[in-house]
């Protein structure tokens, strides 16, 4: 039985870096015994409210991240806004995940907020281990104990990876048309983003294939093969997904945040680089309703059915 630290909620915002590490932060805190709230998956209101607080110029994705923080607020004792810089030879990320702490710290400073955050940075020997080692300690948790939750957490992030992994190779064997996803996690698995895009596309009776579900290290040797200079550690692992999956699907769709800078450069390479496949651009703005959304993915379908002489007309 884990001795449990009762007094103390830590709140975990669901957006930006939540869907790719949320395996080892909940791991993290469950084996140090600390409670923790997840905020709701998003929708309307928190989508309202961080525009709320946002600055125009901010990615949809950024105001969602506002919005969930905003709902924490009053709800735990700390708020976990992690901050990450240089990935090392992997590469560096959006200036969003450096910037996010103290944005958020900012933008919320007359309602008392508290949070908790982690650095890397592989430029000033930050790593994620010592990072997590330091927030463990913070917390009041012995050296010994933090590692082991380290550990832990890095296990169960490993395993889910393989679960994912695993689950999508099945998927590619499936005898239907399959339609590659370039996407980071919090775009396309976000309730309120992302998901509308995956419902539609199995209601067209294909089969979504997650580009960010993809060995990592091998992603990023791949990435050089469409460009050599790409500076985004998590951008080069899209790229790099399409070389390892380009041969196993039908087309690929590009679903980028507005006004995503990275993306927006990075997806003119692949749109000019690529001309084996169809490529569909989809950027998301955060408004309301689907139809247009849907009749270009509609569209879309109906190039790769005829591409492939399987294009019916409908009377």
């Amino acid at each position: 039985m884990l001795e449990r630290l009762t007094e103390m909620i830590i709140g975990i915002p669901r957006g930006l870096l939540y869907y790719r590490y949320k395996h080892l932060w909940l791991n993290f805190f469950e084996e140090l015994g600390i409670d923790y709230i997840v905020s709701p998956e998003t929708n309307k209101e928190i989508v309202t409210s961080g525009m709320a607080y946002a600055v125009d110029e901010a990615c949809i994705t950024s105001k969602i991240y506002l919005g969930h923080v905003e709902w924490l607020l009053d709800k735990c004792d700390y708020i976990l806004v992690p901050r990450i810089s240089d990935c090392g030879s992997a590469g560096k990320v959006c200036t969003k995940f450096q910037a996010i702490y103290d944005l958020a710290a900012n933008t919320f400073r007359d309602r008392t907020i508290k949070l908790l955050y982690y650095n890397v940075d592989s430029s000033v020997a930050d790593s994620e281990m010592a990072a997590f080692l330091k927030m463990g300690r913070f917390l009041g948790r012995k050296k010994s104990r933090c590692l082991y939750a380290y550990f832990k957490g890095k296990q169960a992030q490993k395993n889910a990876q393989f679960l994912e992994l695993n689950e999508q190779q099945h998927l590619l064997k499936e005898n239907k048309i399959k339609v590659l996803i370039i996407a980071h996690r919090y775009t396309i698995f976000d309730k309120y983003l992302g998901e509308p895009i995956l419902k539609h596309l199995h209601k067209l009776d294909t089969v979504p294939i997650i580009g960010d579900i993809a060995p990592k290290k091998e992603a990023i040797a791949k990435s050089v093969e469409i460009s050599e200079t790409l500076p985004w550690a998590f951008n080069r692992e899209l790229v790099g997904s399409i070389i390892l999956y380009r041969d196993r699907v039908d087309g690929i769709i590009l679903v980028s945040a507005f006004p995503c800078g990275p993306d927006s450069l990075v997806n003119e390479i692949i749109i000019r680089k690529i001309k084996d496949k169809p490529v569909l651009n989809l950027v998301i703005d955060g408004q309301e309703g689907m139809a247009g959304i849907e009749t270009r993915l509609e569209s879309f379908v109906d190039i790769i059915r005829f591409k492939k002489g399987e294009f019916t007309w409908k009377q």
